[in-house]
């Protein structure tokens, strides 16, 4: 697994706004403390969320763009790319591996963090459809995609992209997943938690989702054999050759 300090440029790419700050923000905070430069790529906007039926779907998804982008200063990030795509009805079909791989060529991270693309039963909520799909299209797009000069020939011929080989995908997991690795965020969880209050039109109890989070990292760091007292994000960590 890749050193935080060896990391120039990092991309995450989730479904819909908040879910990088649920997944994976002390990680990135981390990762911009050393120096990396982390890009967002936010697959919708997330116009589906919250519950104000009387808004506007177009009026929420700037409403969530707005969070992100506030949610994203808390941990060091000030670019994000969006993709526009619709909410609630994603699938991991050629033209979001076109987009994805698009960026991936844009920005040559050496680290890719997105979902998983596994459904798993016991986690239901975080199974959420895009969340699969998106994690498909994204780990279809490191590979083979973004390094196969055939693949999507438009992006060398037309758009000037090069191919560009990731050496690492980081999926946001839980501890005791599989091949799961775990990050000390124990010096970030604070700055994790502001980004993710930062939506606030996503939560009922702000409180309660705080207190969730922290009771998570702390089992996540629990788990993985760190001091008391400490805090971890996990990831299933894939080497490419």
């Amino acid at each position: 697994m890749l050193r935080p300090e060896d990391i120039e440029r990092a991309l995450v790419v989730t479904a819909h706004p908040d879910d990088i700050d649920f997944g994976a923000a002390a990680t990135v905070a981390t990762l911009t403390d050393a120096g990396t430069t982390v890009t967002y790529c936010l697959v919708t906007d997330g116009e589906a969320g919250g519950r104000d039926r009387d808004m506007p779907r177009a009026d929420m998804a700037q409403l969530r763009r707005e969070e992100q982008t506030t949610a994203a200063k808390h941990v060091g990030v000030d670019q994000l790319v969006w993709l526009g795509q619709p909410d609630g009805r994603l699938v991991p079909d050629l033209d979001l591996r076109l987009a994805i791989t698009r960026v991936i060529r844009t920005v040559r991270p050496q680290v890719v963090i997105t979902q998983s693309p596994e459904r798993v039963l016991e986690r239901i909520v975080g199974s959420h459809p895009d969340h699969l799909a998106t994690g498909e299209a994204t780990l279809c797009a490191v590979y083979p995609d973004s390094r196969n000069p055939f693949a999507f020939p438009e992006l060398l011929d037309v758009e000037g992209l090069e191919p560009w080989d990731v050496p690492e995908i980081w999926v946001m997991a839980f501890a005791g997943a599989t091949g799961a690795r775990s990050i000390d965020v124990t010096a970030n969880v604070d700055r994790k938690i502001a980004a993710l209050l930062a939506h606030e039109s996503q939560h009922v109890n702000p409180a309660a989702m705080a207190d969730l989070v922290r009771g998570w990292m702390t089992d996540n760091a629990r788990a993985a054999g760190l001091t008391e007292g400490s805090s971890a994000e996990v990831f299933r960590v894939i080497t490419i050759p």
